[in-house]
């Protein structure tokens, strides 16, 4: 038997991943890292020459179901492509890999892919799992009940759903865009500017947009924005009244999946998963209704790529960590890190293997002194971000309780940077405090891994557990990388980064 190549393309973020015949996670990568294209959706060359390097593929698995979606573009009124099988679609896209086309060509629903990635990741025997986005190919918002059978096989049991054009991932984004931001791009801005904003006028939010609360419908197709909808309003304001709208809907769908929860670990264990689980802030709710929490760091359509492979593999796969990537080797460089903090305070570092997710683990990283007032207005000028924009602390683990008030049943702590919590000491940690006093947090564990290393060295010369960690990359493009991408963020910014 052979590998199976995952695949996510042809709408936005196309990613692979790829799975051996034992279930080991081989490798998993972003097409936008090897083209220089923001938010890619085609398969890049690069990438998969990378991939198939892993060795010979067995299996191609889609990450959504090809007629389904053509049957929701005629919904909607959108034009359809002019690929009519899953082979053709598949042809578009790995073309200069022929071959690919040769082997067990497989399909999957969007939802169904995103529920694998999350599940067949988790460490849950058995959980309820939750799908928030934009859009699949029908549905928005799905909940199911996913458990491994006597033969290891997982399995999926849908409980409840809603379908287009309901969606409270489409809500955020027409909101993204009202606020003069990018839809399916700048929703996390969206949710940085809401802290800046007042959410009094949330009821009217509500009441101008959704129908029935309680079925999560909406009076509109917001699949076509909102316009100038109140025109006289701050886009902070804006931010504030749809962040809050948003989680309320989302604590909805939580409160429906815990109702009809029909086992008791699926009424303690949650894969949440969909582009709408990035939403960190709305992220501090969820342990209210779940104890145990499991959102695989790259939810939404990238990590797709993940789930397809999942299901045609079957089972629960190896889980052990989100770097994924292309690989730039040689040992972590932390003595180059920490003799660069402490004599310019801020530092690039690319070594490793890259993550698989949008957020910088540790790996593709500028990291900073996270101590110093001017350090936060630093960084911002090096990646050109609007300056109301936060950025996040990585911290030992095991002390994150001393530093923040972490949300409820989130006392694990947050390893993929998935949560706010608040800062018990924010005058001295001003540069990665949000207006509210909140940060997105971090936290690494005791695993070995270069970060975790590189902060107990830090702490150890320092007395401070914590670093700023945001991505390594030029503004307009993804994250950095491999070493020549490195350079040129280095020549750009004269910001040193180490390998």
């Amino acid at each position: 038997m052979g590998n199976i190549l995952g695949i996510s393309a042809g709408f936005h973020d196309a990613a692979v991943s790829v799975i051996s015949p034992a279930g080991k996670i081989l490798f998993a990568g972003h097409s936008e890292r090897y083209s220089k294209i923001k938010h890619d959706a085609n398969l890049s060359i690069g990438l998969l020459d990378e991939a198939i390097n892993y060795g010979l593929v067995d299996t191609v698995a889609y990450y959504e179901n090809h007629w389904l979606k053509k049957l929701r573009q005629l919904i909607a009124g959108q034009p359809l492509s002019k690929t009519w099988s899953l082979a053709s679609e598949l042809r578009t896209q790995i073309s200069h890999h022929d071959y690919l086309l040769h082997r067990r060509l497989a399909s999957f629903s969007h939802h169904r892919s995103h529920a694998a990635a999350g599940f067949q990741t988790s460490p849950f025997d058995e959980a309820t799992v939750v799908v928030i986005d934009a859009i699949g190919e029908l549905d928005t918002i799905s909940i199911w009940s996913a458990k491994y059978d006597e033969h290891g096989q997982a399995t999926y049991r849908l409980r409840w759903r809603q379908r287009y054009p309901h969606s409270i991932g489409l809500f955020y984004s027409a909101m993204t865009q009202r606020a003069g931001l990018k839809p399916l791009d700048e929703e996390y801005i969206l949710m940085g500017m809401s802290a800046w904003g007042k959410s009094n006028r949330c009821l009217q939010m509500v009441m101008d947009h959704v129908d029935d609360y309680s079925q999560l419908t909406f009076k509109d197709n917001l699949h076509t924005g909102v316009g100038n909808y109140w025109p006289t309003v701050s886009n902070e304001d804006i931010a504030a009244c749809a962040q809050h709208t948003a989680e309320q809907l989302i604590n909805k769908v939580m409160e429906i999946a815990r109702s009809t929860a029909v086992s008791y670990a699926e009424q303690e264990n949650l894969v949440y998963m969909g582009g709408v689980a990035l939403n960190c802030t709305a992220n501090r709710n969820l342990g209210g209704y779940f104890d145990n929490i499991w959102i695989m760091p790259n939810p939404g359509d990238a990590g797709s790529s993940l789930g397809a492979a999942a299901l045609a593999y079957g089972k629960k796969l190896t889980w052990t960590n989100a770097y994924l990537g292309h690989n730039i080797p040689g040992p972590y460089p932390i003595d180059d890190i920490l003799a660069e903090l402490e004599t310019n305070k801020i530092v690039g570092v690319a070594s490793g293997r890259a993550e698989f997710g949008p957020r910088a683990l540790g790996n593709r990283s500028l990291l900073a002194d996270p101590r110093g007032g001017e350090i936060k207005d630093r960084v911002n000028e090096i990646k050109r971000r609007q300056k109301f924009r936060p950025f996040a602390p990585v911290i030992l683990e095991e002390l994150v309780d001393q530093y923040f008030t972490m949300p409820r049943n989130w006392s694990s702590g947050s390893r993929y940077m998935q949560v706010v919590a608040t800062c018990k000491a924010p005058d001295l940690y001003p540069a990665i405090v949000h207006v509210d006093n909140t940060s997105r947090v971090q936290t690494v564990p005791n695993d070995g891994s270069g970060i975790r290393r590189l902060l107990e060295a830090w702490y150890a010369r320092t007395g401070c557990p914590m670093l700023l960690n945001t991505s390594l990359n030029i503004r307009g493009e993804p994250m950095v990388n491999d070493r020549a991408d490195a350079d040129r963020f280095e020549e750009q910014y004269g910001v040193k980064v180490c390998s």
